[in-house]
């Protein structure tokens, strides 16, 4: 297991999603992934409920140092004696009294002291978690990011089949009028443009998924998406992805600050056999009102009495039932279940970082391979098209044609998509895909050591926070996403060749 203390630097990686102040200003409706990320950041719900959950988690730290501190405890009792018994002379009618007592823990045989590390370092498992929550928001939100861009791509491709199918088929009904051609290659046009209508109306519920998602978690509706910047910093092999996530992956340091604090778990369960010794201090005060009598006419007495004691207790287990050795045991079985679940965090890091190293390696071939593809049909459906002017080829060769020029965009897509999210992934499988690291504009980031700080020496019991207030914006004012696919040139894909969309 790493020293959780020992890691490597962290360069601000995504320096490219910066914007300028100028670029903002110029592009106001314009959303960058840097300002999506930066959205969520301040506004998503599983944030700042995890933010929430690691304050709640910090107080564990008073909590356990309370148990060693002194505790101050006041009374006051007013009564009234209703019936007197007819032979108690001296029984007063009524009367008042207040005591107050202080009580200081000497030695509680490790116990607190064990405690207290263990939240310490619960603490710090809850800040790693806290990470970890972080990039996994940042990696949904790039994937819903991309999604958008694919799904608006995919509109497009199939838009643009449509206009050219029916096209297609208006040229073919023309043609069959003139008899050039048969009722057959109508049919086939318009079976084959139907078919399309169907795929884009797939692509457009995809798309409104996709922006319906990307609301949820950013919060607002997704408006003239720009292109990603590129991520900088990727490792250059699996093997260095996996050195870098070992030492930076914050659910392999939450998993390890749990082995800590299962550890300090065990002392805090000996101590349960242990001799405990505690002082005390106390005092009393009595006021009779006035209703005191000694019972013999003409003798008064008095009608206030005080007391003070102080003392030392010390308290020696003999013989518990078994009971602290059965808490040794299970804190040590507990301790054992931690480093098991240390080792098997270690190997799903290790799995998720190789996995997606390769999926992102896998995706960039793809992407080179279908471009490739893309351009050969390209050429393919133009030659097609221009064979069958001279009646060397059918109308249902160009239909195939078209297909497989769309089929390998919508692949060329959709793998510049998956390339993107997976080299994301390794980025967040290494512990580089912070808010820290990220360079997130808008304000200081949220620091959890602040308020652990601000929390770990309260002793004060009147010490309260505000009233909890909703953090995270709803989203029911955000208008209902629709399948809009604006003018212009996807990021995804280039400008359609005017020629092909004959």
């Amino acid at each position: 297991m790493h020293d959780p203390d020992h890691r490597l630097p962290r360069s601000r990686w995504l320096a490219g999603l910066a914007v300028s102040a100028l670029m903002m200003a110029s592009a106001a409706k314009a959303e960058t992934l840097q300002g999506a990320l930066a959205k969520a950041y301040e506004n998503n719900p599983t944030l700042t409920a995890a933010r929430a959950g690691q304050r709640a988690n910090d107080e564990n730290v008073p909590i356990e140092k309370s148990f060693g501190l002194p505790s101050i405890g006041t009374s006051t009792d007013y009564t009234e004696n209703i019936v007197i018994p007819g032979n108690s002379f001296s029984s007063p009618a009524r009367s008042v009294s207040a005591g107050a007592q202080l009580s200081v823990p000497i030695y509680q045989g490790g116990a607190v002291r064990n405690a207290v590390r263990a939240a310490k370092y619960r603490v710090e498992a809850g800040q790693a978690d806290l990470r970890a929550t972080e990039a996994s928001v940042f990696a949904q939100v790039v994937g819903a990011y991309m999604d958008v861009l694919r799904d608006m791509a995919i509109v497009q491709l199939n838009q643009n089949n449509v206009s050219v199918l029916r096209t297609n088929l208006q040229a073919t009904s023309d043609r069959f009028e003139i008899g050039d051609l048969t009722r057959t290659d109508v049919a086939q046009s318009e079976a084959r443009l139907a078919l399309a209508e169907g795929d884009l109306r797939t692509a457009e519920a995809n798309l409104i998924a996709s922006r319906e998602a990307y609301i949820r978690l950013v919060g607002e509706a997704p408006v003239d998406l720009q292109p990603p910047p590129p991520l900088p910093n990727l490792p250059a092999t699996a093997e260095d992805a996996v050195a870098i996530a070992l030492a930076n992956n914050p659910d392999i340091e939450a998993a390890n600050q749990l082995v800590n604090a299962s550890r300090a778990d065990i002392g805090t369960a000996k101590a349960s056999r242990a001799p405990k010794l505690s002082a005390t201090l106390g005092g009393g005060y009595n006021n009779f009102l006035g209703s005191l009598s000694s019972g013999v006419p003409g003798v008064g007495v008095s009608q206030e009495t005080s007391s003070a004691a102080a003392g030392v207790s010390l308290t020696i287990p003999v013989f518990q039932g078994g009971r602290p050795s059965a808490q040794v045991r299970q804190a040590q079985s507990r301790s054992s279940q931690a480093i098991e679940t240390y080792v098997a965090t270690e190997r799903d890091v290790i799995a998720q970082t190789r996995g997606a190293y390769a999926a992102w390696q896998a995706n960039e071939r793809v992407i080179a391979a279908t471009q490739q593809a893309v351009s050969a049909n390209a050429l393919s459906l133009e030659g097609v098209r221009a064979e069958n002017s001279v009646g060397t080829r059918s109308i249902l060769d160009i239909l195939n044609a078209e297909q497989e020029y769309l089929n390998t965009q919508v692949q060329l897509v959709s793998a510049k998509r998956n390339s993107y999210v997976a080299a994301f992934s390794v980025l967040a499988a290494m512990g580089k895909a912070e808010a820290r690291d990220l360079g997130i504009e808008g304000g200081p980031l949220y620091d959890p050591a602040a308020n652990y700080a601000r929390v770990k020496g309260q002793i004060w019991d009147w010490a309260d926070d505000p009233a909890p207030q909703q953090q995270a914006t709803d989203t029911r004012n955000v208008a209902a996403a629709d399948a809009s696919v604006p003018e212009g040139t996807n990021p995804l894909i280039g400008p359609v060749d005017p020629a092909l969309q004959q």
